[in-house]
Formats: structure tokens, sequence, C-alpha cells
């Protein structure tokens, strides 16, 4: 470490851990609340699904571009900045009165978010003890996604049961990051200057020769799994209310809670196997998680759908650790940044344009029709993705350890991208 001063290894680490943590809760708080917006000022589905993916659209800018400043500035500077900008952006919610204010809000946060996580995540790998090498990887990918599921139920609470439904959870977020930074004068610096910070702006995105095939075997599996997730982030909540009739904030909250904490566990159980065990599995239960609960859907079962729901995040979880555990031993270490800033390319296009697209067709289809109509949409991109699975790969170089724990498998785009580029 270049400053060593401040706390030792591994409580540091561990109060990294927790601003990751903390960052990845403000990206799902807004979830059981688009349906309060909603509400209160009169939009369209349309527009709930744009204020929705600006957030990814502005977090995929931050990645491709300021990303992986922090190997040449330092840690600490942009975590700074990041999470003062993370601050701002929750103030920015408190005091939305309408959609412009609320675009703003979120294109803050999503900017915000792109640059914080390249940072935390390359800490973390930083200061991971030395006899637990996989560590810092582990936590990444857990503390993301647990981050989502405790995000959309916490809001879903304080919505619900709180004062000042749409002002208390950001006040809070605001108040957190905030100790967050004071808390970072504690955390050693783990990275030193050097030059190149001007030419690292430049958004880099290719995939490598070697890399191609798997890649393109492996679109349909991503594009799958993160329109699933853009479908549930933005309106998962509306379906609860607006077609099962469960008119609770809360329940709202615990419809994306629900599908990424087993999407957690997804990754979790499967992380180690082989590629095409994994791909399999997760496509299998994709497809299986996505009919069943467009047939909940149908019949008006919450007991089934929320079931359905934790069966595709099962295979979410699975199939996106499946799909890198097969593409990243194909890239030299030198390549590696540019063919995981094109999987996070198509992983946020799917993650956002579809969500948007769905938004819009909801006056005009309805919810019900509109949810069916993308649900076997995806169903089939996964069945695609476990007929590639039969199709004999190509001999590929064997991973090593650090790669085959996959440092970005059990995350989302939004959570996973600095892993990858630091």
């Amino acid at each position: 470490m270049p400053n060593s001063r401040g706390l030792s290894r591994t409580p540091a680490f561990w109060l990294v851990a927790a601003a990751l943590l903390l960052l990845t809760f403000a990206a799902a708080a807004p979830s059981p609340l688009y349906v309060v917006y909603q509400a209160a000022w009169g939009f369209s589905s349309g527009t709930l699904t744009v204020v929705f993916a600006v957030y990814a659209v502005f977090l995929l800018l931050a990645l491709t571009t300021v990303g992986s400043l922090s190997d040449f500035l330092g840690r600490k500077p942009l975590l700074y900045g990041s999470l003062l900008l993370e601050a701002g952006a929750m103030l920015l919610f408190t005091g939305a009165d309408g959609v412009g204010p609320l675009l703003l809000a979120r294109a803050v946060q999503g900017f915000a978010t792109g640059a914080a996580t390249g940072a935390l995540s390359a800490t973390l790998v930083d200061l991971q003890p030395e006899r637990s090498p996989g560590l810092g990887a582990l936590v990444n990918g857990a503390a993301s996604t647990l981050g989502l599921a405790l995000g959309a139920f916490g809001s879903g609470l304080l919505v619900q049961y709180g004062p000042a439904p749409r002002v208390l959870v950001f006040a809070l977020l605001a108040a957190g990051f905030l100790l967050a930074v004071a808390a970072l004068a504690l955390v050693p610096e783990t990275a030193g200057r050097r030059p190149g910070a001007l030419a690292s702006l430049v958004p880099r995105a290719r995939v490598p020769r070697r890399a191609r095939r798997a890649f393109a075997v492996g679109a349909p599996a991503l594009v799958a799994v993160w329109s699933l997730g853009g479908l549930y982030l933005s309106l998962g909540p509306s379906l609860a209310a607006g077609v099962l009739h469960l008119h609770n904030h809360l329940v709202g909250g615990l419809v994306v809670s629900t599908m990424t904490a087993a999407g957690t566990l997804g990754s979790l159980l499967l992380r180690g196997r082989p590629a095409r065990t994994t791909l399999r599995f997760g496509s299998t239960a994709l497809t299986l998680g996505v009919l069943g609960t467009l047939v909940a859907l149908d019949r008006g079962s919450t007991p089934l759908f929320f079931a359905m729901t934790a069966l595709a995040g099962l295979g979410f979880g699975a199939t996106f650790i499946g799909v890198l555990s097969g593409i990243a031993p194909l890239a030299a270490p030198a390549e590696r940044a540019e063919l995981f800033a094109a999987v996070y390319v198509l992983s946020y296009l799917a993650f956002s344009a579809p969500a948007v697209a769905a938004g819009f067709a909801v006056p005009h289809l309805g919810l019900l029709a509109t949810a069916t109509g993308y649900g076997a949409a995806v169903a089939l991109l996964a069945l695609t993705a476990l007929a590639t699975t039969f199709v004999r790969p190509r001999p590929a170089a064997r991973p090593n350890p650090v790669e085959a724990a996959c440092p970005v498998a059990a995350a989302g785009p939004a959570e996973a991208g600095g892993a990858v580029r630091s």
C-alpha cells in the first residue's frame, strides 16, 4: 500500500464493503417509489421506464469513461468525489416535484454509482486478506446483489409505514453517504498516482478474436437475464399492484428483493462449476421461472408469482455467472477490460431498452399483455441460450484461480463493472 496510515487491512476491507452495500442499497431504493411518483404526477408507464432507464445510461457512461480512473489518480480521490455526488443525488430525490427533477436525480445517481463501483471494487481487491485471495471478489458480488435486495425491501418498508414516503429514504441515504465519506479518511490509500488518466477516459469496448464465438453464443443469455432484470426493477411493483392487486408498497419492494436475492443465491451456489453446467442450469431455471411467473399473473396467484420469481432469480444469477466464466479465460489480461466493457454495453442495452419499450406498450396493450409478450421473449432467449450449451465448444485456455472466481459473476452490470475494469 502506498499509504499505510489509518485502519489496518481487515477493518478497512469491511468498511469499504459496507460502502458498496450502501451504494447498491440506494440503486434499488427508487423502485418501490415509481408507482407513488406515477400516482402523484400522473405520468405514463412509458415515462416511468424512461426514468428507470436514464440511470442505466449514465451509469454505463461513467463505467466506460471514469470507471478505471482510480488506477491513475488513486482510489480515495475518486471515492470521495463519487460518494459526495451520490449524496447530492439523494438530496435531489428529496426535492423532486416532477418528472424533470426526477430524471435529473436518476442521471446523477447513475453516473455517481458507475464512478464509485470501479474504485470500491478495486479497493476491496487491494485490501482483501492475503490468506483469502478470493474474498474481495466474493464480497464484491454478494454485497452488490444483497444491497439491491435490501434496498428494495427497506425502501418499500419506509414508503409504506414511514412518514414523508418520497423523502425519508433518500434523506437517510444522503446522511449515510456523508458518513461513508467521513469514514473513508480511515481507509488507507492502496493505489498511487501514475500517468495516463486522460487516456483512460476514452471509452473502449472490444471483443478479442479468441472470445468472439463465446461472446456471440453468450449474447442471448445476457440479453435474457438483463431484460428480465430491467422489467422487475422498473415495472415489478406495477405488476404487483395492477395485476395482482397488491397495493402495499412493501410488497412492491419484495417483488424486486425476491428476484435479486435469489440471483445472489444462484450465483453463489454455482460459483466454481463448469461454465456449460452452470449455463444449462441457469437457462433452464430462467425459462421455467419466467413461464411460471406468466401463469401466476394470468391466474392472479400471489404465492405462485413469488415462487416463480425466486426460480427465475436463481436462473438469473446462474446464467450470468455461466456466461462470464465461459468468456473470461479467453481474454488476455490486457484485453479483459475492453471485453467486459463490451459485455456491459450489451447488458445495459438489454437492461434498459426493452423495459422502456414495454413501458410505452402498456397504455396500448395493457400491463398483463405487455408482461406476457415480454416474458415470452425472455423465455425464448433463455431457451436459445440452453440450446447453445449442446454445441461442442472449441478448446479454451484453462482459467487461473482468480479468473475462476469470476469477480463480477454475482453482481449485476451496475455493480460489477468496476471489479473487472480494475
